[in-house]
């Protein structure tokens, strides 16, 4: 199975982006895993939330295949502990889809016609974060689910 970080919009360099680099680079020893960005849609004129999200939805649905597993990082989505997600990455591996997505949307959210499309709907927290933030934090989450898989020492109970 592949591994696939999908984000709106951009993230600036600075540490954020050198600590994402790492988790990436920590990740791929475990999954074929890449993440790709979105350039930030603008839309013209006033800037309505469900035009965003649908906007947004259009162009982050172009970048999933019709095979693939998606799940959506939200903040209604389900709560995991670090070792219950685990088992929930190993439960998506076992059922045989070539590729997981993982799905950050835009700063109003996923549109509807995302959340037809997922599998899933995961949070990382009741609170919200900053997008950059959430994409560090994901990486984080997904290595220690990986290294708990492989029973490396990287996360203690």
């Amino acid at each position: 199975m592949k591994l696939l970080l999908l984000a709106m919009g951009k993230t600036e360099s600075g540490p954020l982006s050198a600590l994402m680099s790492d988790f990436e680079n920590r990740l791929n020893r475990y999954i074929p895993f890449e993440m790709e960005t979105i350039p930030e849609i603008r839309v013209k004129g006033k800037v309505l939330p469900e035009r965003q999200k649908k906007e947004e939805a259009n162009a982050l649905l172009r970048k999933i295949n019709p095979t693939d597993t998606v799940w959506l990082l939200d903040e209604k989505g389900r709560e995991f502990s670090s070792r219950s997600f685990a088992k929930q990455l190993q439960k998506c591996m076992n059922s045989g889809p070539k590729r997981l997505v993982l799905v950050i949307g835009g700063a109003y959210g996923h549109g509807p016609e995302l959340r037809e499309r997922a599998n899933a709907s995961i949070s990382l927290s009741k609170m919200t974060f900053n997008h950059q933030v959430v994409r560090l934090l994901a990486l984080e989450q997904l290595y220690r689910a990986y290294s708990i898989l492989k029973g490396d020492p990287y996360h203690n109970d």
